[in-house]
């Protein structure tokens, strides 16, 4: 079984024998896969009317705000791991959709809370079910144990890379 990425080493082969094209062939798997995931993930987003990071967004407050007082902008991007600007990009579109609210912190008037709205809380609940069914689909070409092989030396290299100085 052949793919676009042993083409592409058995080509460097041809031109550049001295250079072992070993990381390539994994990194260059990566990556194909990334873009091809990505733009299936975000085929279900787009069918409620989301991007990516949008659908992100509500899942952290989903998952994370359970008794509903909302989250700061801040708590936010540490538990989405991206800049604040991006979060109050996010927010604005969200806001717009009347997906979240923004509110003052009665306890402190400086401090914005983020929280669902029950629209919001709503399109999350179902958007979730049709992408973990998408990522099912997603990983239908692999059995049981390659999924947990796959798993586990995905965690030992996001580990490797997270932990690096």
């Amino acid at each position: 079984m052949e793919d676009s990425v042993d083409r592409i080493i058995q080509q460097w082969a041809k031109v550049r024998p001295d250079v072992d094209m070993a990381p390539v062939g994994i990194l260059g798997r990566l990556s194909r896969l990334t873009r091809i995931l990505e733009r299936e993930l975000q085929a279900v987003f787009s069918e409620f009317g989301l991007q990516r990071g949008e659908f992100d967004l509500l899942a952290t407050l989903r998952r994370t705000d359970v008794a509903g007082t909302g989250l700061t902008a801040g708590e936010l991007a540490d538990s989405t791991m991206v800049t604040s600007g991006a979060i109050t990009n996010r927010l604005d579109r969200l806001v717009a959709k009347n997906l979240v609210t923004r509110r003052t912190d009665p306890n402190s008037r400086r401090t914005i809370r983020v929280a669902l709205t029950p629209e919001g809380r709503r399109v999350i609940d179902e958007a979730l079910v049709h992408h973990v069914a998408n990522e099912e689909r997603l990983l239908a070409g692999l059995g049981s144990q390659e999924r947990t092989q796959l798993e586990g030396l995905l965690r030992t290299l996001l580990h490797s890379q997270e932990n690096a100085d």
